[in-house]
């Protein structure tokens, strides 16, 4: 139980103490999105440092909330959430739609993060609405100039790698492989698109967005790249 207390018998301010320590939401978020590792979990929450994505898991693990396995000869620890958790799906469903419908479009956008959003992308790409093919490589170029917070301008650059059958790998540096669709976006433009507030078309059109490359893979890329749930609020 978290060491805040509101001294109150509601059920609402029972509820807070347990979900209201900062980070908790968003660590079953990742949970209910499918991260099962810590690795995994602490790269949907980056600014969340590692000791203390430690602590919140073990106060969510006393709290009822997870379960935390131990497997193999490696020791390989894994964490899945309890029926108690599962209740609150919908709910964080739900406050994250409100939020999309409510908090202002730009103030979402300010806070910009490339290997957040390639890590979600990475995750929700539907691998079976491309083109039939043994593997693809996608690379995605970001250009992400903020001149007025006295940054230079710059891009950041990466790959994922689509195998039929395995898990889509999402790599930092060069995999050293051909690749079949080069995705020159500017950063809010593609993290726009995949919070559905516009669409790759429309991203497209306004030369935001620059598809190179296959052309299957290419023209269907508003089928395979699904924004994120919260989209259709």
């Amino acid at each position: 139980m978290s060491n805040d207390c509101y001294l109150s018998f509601c059920p609402v301010a029972k509820a807070c103490e347990v979900l209201e320590p900062r980070w908790t939401l968003l660590v079953l978020s990742e949970l209910f999105s499918g991260a099962a590792r810590f690795n995994d979990i602490h790269r949907g929450v980056p600014g969340m440092s590692p000791s203390l994505l430690s602590r919140r898991l073990k106060e969510m693990e006393k709290n009822g909330l997870l379960t935390r396995t131990v497997k193999g000869l490696r020791g390989e620890i894994t964490y899945a959430t309890t029926p108690m958790a599962e209740e609150l799906r919908p709910v964080v469903l739900a406050l994250g739609k409100w939020a999309h419908r409510n908090v202002d479009r730009d103030l979402t956008l300010d806070h910009l993060d490339a290997r957040l959003l390639m890590w979600n992308v990475r995750r929700k790409a539907d691998v079976a609405l491309m083109p039939p093919a043994r593997q693809w490589v996608i690379q995605f170029t970001f250009s992400d100039p903020k001149p007025d917070r006295g940054e230079k301008p710059g891009a950041d650059d990466f790959w994922l790698v689509v195998r039929r059958g395995s898990a889509t790998d999402l790599c930092f540096v060069d995999p050293g492989q051909d690749v079949d669709l080069f995705i020159h976006a500017d950063l809010r433009a593609m993290t726009s698109v995949f919070l559905g507030y516009t669409t790759l078309a429309g991203e497209v059109s306004r030369g935001k967005i620059h598809l190179t490359g296959v052309r299957q893979l290419a023209s269907r890329m508003a089928d395979w790249f699904v924004p994120t749930v919260y989209a259709a609020a």
